[in-house]
């Protein structure tokens, strides 16, 4: 992380922690923009990870990208979420103990794409044996069908997660993913029936249409066009151009193969998935009694057939409600609009539990039959803070669990800032924060909380409405200093809040919410004689999600805020066990632009992320601290003393090198194993005092590098020469001893001629004969006779005296005696020289003298 702080100018700083101006949100905003613009997604702040959604492929999430960061330091490379998913799970195999990543932020700003590359990192890094390789594939592809379930398109954001999301992954002492266990909360029901302008439903409706097969569809009684459907076609967008419903079905039916969904299981469930359309499209008219009736029954019939239910039953159900008194049950209709809200309660009711029985028969997928102690991490992929021009009950919810994230997240900060100063033996500051505990207490405590106080207006009897509701809060909280209405407000606060509204001071800001709806959606009733007709169904999932034990149980079932409430406690225990990761995703704009960065909507982002807040407690005490044994390999260098090699502990080369430098006593602290700089520009100080160190440094090592490459190459030619002259003086010495031998054996060959040479021609004696013949004959010319009658030869030597005899006797039988050939034991053309070594003129002496002598009479 450090090697980057000279280029801070350009790209920023890798660690909020750094920024000199850390109470600026400008610097802070100023800072991620550098980054943003050299597409640096990430930054930290300590260790929580600030995410950027890029809106484009950056090439950044390689296997070999994962590999860099598999076993490294944390701050040793850029920031990466591999570098805290690798970061939890090495402090889990190490220590044992349990993590958990939390990541949060606007629908749109990535979540669930970094829970995605999480996973994946796993998957990849990780140890894996073949017969645990089914366990890691049914974690990966639980994702696509939670997804096609559970999200859906936004005017924010495509395939936005419409629940929270728990998965713990499951580890062995090998550090093996073993299994897992997924936890959803508060799926927001309400979409099924309706969707805003530009927003569309869950995505397995249109994935069902798009891909189904023809014969599937027919079983259903579906048509392939969403826009015949009520409950898909509200948004006016069932068909949206960046979705492609046919590929997400292709990914969804692998997932659902590869997850053990059997046949049966897919028929009930798609039959379940088609009969909230029919639902939708059940038409309801009003009669003479101002009662309900449904004249068309073409839906009935097929819902009826789906569900396994009769169909007379199913219409009277949706048209009359069962009021029980103590002895007997009376049966009244409804009247139409309350059919409308008894189709469509039904409706949410059968798609929730559908979806809750998904995520179970998930994780029985998952479970690992190994009951050895397992280590976990658990990812929390949840919502984040909302706000809306208008903010519902949903709302309300999302904001309330961020608000208890919020306080976990500070606490454990604080808590974990403490532990490190306590251990290193520094002297703790206390920092001052904004305790949002008021807030949580607004929101939930016993009897007194606005949660508390829906549930009693819920349950009350009387006519008990949003307005009364909201009239309540103002009786029973008004007084809070975090809680406003229109009837409380100043005059200047009072024009920005409805009648039908109240404000939430909230640790990020502001909130207004709208109480219409929140009774209805508090309570999420399903009338009894509905209840019954699905306990009945013959639809195996329905009956796993209506028992009829329900129908038995007299109580009132908890309301929405008081289950959530709940949930969101069980969660914060499983959080509190476990050692915390931080994500924070934040989106750049709302086009989904990529290299567009929007200064308001991101400042909008950092306020409600608590962002400013994370990085003050942060920096309340040290910028930076660091173990010795890293400040001293990277710093080393500018201290004589420390350079090359540090022989002692540490902590004293750290302190001999600190002195060096020049810190000034209010720079720092020395712990126990780290050092803590206060101030970034410290920090700075000393890494730009380390690149100028390095050219110097830079120069020694090329003149030293260069040094050992030229000896290393003179050595090389000297070795080289010195073979090379050995080899061609053995050459030579060999050569040598070749012509001695030579001569040896011509000089032998010699003598021995010369002691047989009166002895007949024979081996011993040839070559020295040659060799006077041959010397004769040269020495010829120097002896020439002055004419053709001068007879006065040179005297040859006595093996030669006959050769005139033989020469005549020769040209006298050549051809005339059969025989000739074999009487010679040497013929005379190989007794002298070659003709062409004589002189011409002896030649034709000779020749002279052979016509001159007649042959012999016979």
């Amino acid at each position: 992380m450090e090697g980057a702080l000279t280029a801070r100018d350009k790209v920023g700083v890798q660690d909020f922690v750094l920024l000199d101006a850390y109470t600026s949100e400008s610097a802070f905003v100023d800072n991620l923009r550098k980054r943003f613009n050299e597409n640096l997604i990430y930054t930290y702040i300590g260790t929580l990870l600030v995410s950027v959604n890029p809106y484009q492929e950056l090439g950044i999430y390689t296997v070999s990208q994962m590999e860099l960061y598999q076993g490294v330091n944390f701050f040793e490379l850029p920031p990466h979420v591999y570098a805290i998913a690798d970061n939890a799970y090495r402090m889990m195999c190490s220590e044992l103990n349990n993590h958990f990543i939390l990541i949060s932020g606007e629908s749109g700003a990535g979540k669930t794409e970094a829970s995605k590359k999480i996973l994946q990192y796993f998957a990849v890094t990780c140890p894996m044996t073949q017969s645990l390789q089914i366990a890691r594939d049914r974690l990966l592809l639980s994702n696509p069908v939670l997804e096609a379930f559970g999200n859906a398109r936004t005017l924010r954001n495509d395939n936005s997660s419409r629940f929270g999301k728990y998965m713990d992954i499951q580890f062995d002492f090998q550090g093996i993913p073993v299994g897992g266990h997924i936890i959803s909360y508060l799926i927001e029901k309400s979409r099924v029936v309706y969707q805003n302008q530009g927003e569309r439903n869950f995505h397995i409706f249109y994935q069902l249409l798009a891909g189904g097969e023809e014969e599937r569809l027919a079983l259903l009684g579906l048509e392939r066009d969403p826009q015949l459907y009520k409950y898909l076609s509200q948004g006016h967008c069932a068909k949206e151009s960046s979705i492609n419903d046919k590929n997400d079905w292709k990914t969804v039916s692998n997932a659902f193969s590869v997850i053990d969904f059997t046949e049966a299981d897919l028929e009930n469930l798609f039959g379940i998935i088609a009969s909230v359309l029919h639902l939708g499209n059940i038409c309801f008219e009003e009669d003479d009694q101002g009662c309900a009736t449904i004249p068309d029954t073409h839906e009935i019939k097929w819902i009826a057939k789906l569900l396994g239910v009769h169909p007379a039953v199913l219409l009277e159900a949706l048209t009359h409600r069962k009021i029980e008194a103590k002895t007997e049950e009376v049966i009244c209709p409804l009247t139409l609009e309350l059919s409308v809200y008894a189709r469509d309660a039904m409706a949410k009711a059968v798609y929730g539990r559908t979806f809750t029985w998904l995520v179970n028969k998930i994780n029985s997928s998952l479970v690992n039959k190994d009951f050895t102690r397992k280590t976990v991490i658990g990812l929390l992929d949840i919502y984040g803070f909302e706000v809306f021009d208008k903010n519902g009950f949903e709302q309300f919810c999302i904001n309330y669990c961020n608000e208890k994230l919020q306080q976990l997240l500070i606490e454990r900060t604080l808590k974990a800032e403490q532990a490190e100063y306590e251990m290193e033996g520094i002297e703790w500051e206390p920092i001052k924060y904004f305790n949002n505990k008021i807030i949580c207490d607004l929101v939930e405590e016993r009897h007194k909380g606005i949660i508390s106080i829906l549930d009693e207006e819920c349950i009350r009897p009387g006519p008990a409405t949003d307005l009364s509701f909201l009239e309540k809060l103002e009786e029973k909280v008004g007084t809070h200093a975090h809680f406003e209405t229109r009837k409380l407000a100043g005059p200047t606060g009072r024009k920005r809040i409805g009648w039908m509204e109240f404000r939430l001071l909230h640790y990020a800001g502001e909130v207004t919410y709208c109480t219409k709806g929140f009774l209805e959606k508090n309570n999420d009733l399903l009338y009894r004689h509905l209840k019954e007709v699905l306990c009945k169904s013959k639809n195996v999932i329905l009956r796993e999600c209506f028992l009829l034990a329900e129908l038995e149980n007299r109580r009132r079932p908890p309301t929405v805020g008081t289950q959530f409430k709940n949930s969101l406690s069980s969660l914060l225990e499983i959080l509190i066990s476990k050692e915390p990761s931080y994500i924070r995703c934040i989106k750049p704009n709302d086009r989904k632009e990529p290299s567009k960065f929007d200064d308001f909507l991101i400042r909008h982002q950092i306020k409600y992320l608590g962002l400013m807040e994370h990085l003050r407690v942060r920096r309340a005490g040290f910028a930076y601290r660091r173990k010795y044994e890293h400040f001293l390999q990277r710093y080393k260098s500018l201290c004589p003393d420390t350079w090359p090699h540090w022989h002692g502990p540490p902590a004293e080369g750290v302190e001999r090198l600190i002195n060096y430098i020049g810190y000034k006593p209010e720079e720092y602290k020395l712990g126990k194993t780290k050092i803590f700089i206060r101030f970034p520009r410290t920090l700075f100080a000393t890494e730009d005092a380390l690149e100028f160190c390095k050219h110097q440094l830079v120069a020694r090592i090329q003149a030293t590098y260069k040094s050992c490459l030229g000896r290393k190459e003179y050595v090389k030619k000297r070795q080289a020469a010195i073979k090379l002259e050995a080899h061609w003086r053995g050459a030579l010495a060999r050569k040598a001893i070749q012509r001695r031998k030579w001569a040896v054996r011509i000089i032998r060959k010699f003598i021995k001629g010369f002691i047989n040479r009166n002895k007949p021609l024979c081996p011993d004696n040839e070559e020295f004969i040659v060799f006077v013949r041959k010397n004769y004959i040269l020495n010829l010319r120097y002896h020439l006779p002055k004419t053709v009658l001068d007879k006065s030869w040179l005297r040859p030597p006595g093996i030669l005296e006959n050769m005139q005899q033989k020469v005549v006797t020769s040209e006298i039988f050549r051809g005339r005696k059969d025989g000739y050939t074999e009487s010679l034991n040497q013929p005379f053309a190989n007794s002298r020289i070659n003709e062409g070594d004589i002189n011409p003129k002896v030649l034709q002496l000779i020749s002279h003298e052979k016509i001159q002598v007649s042959p012999p009479a016979i």
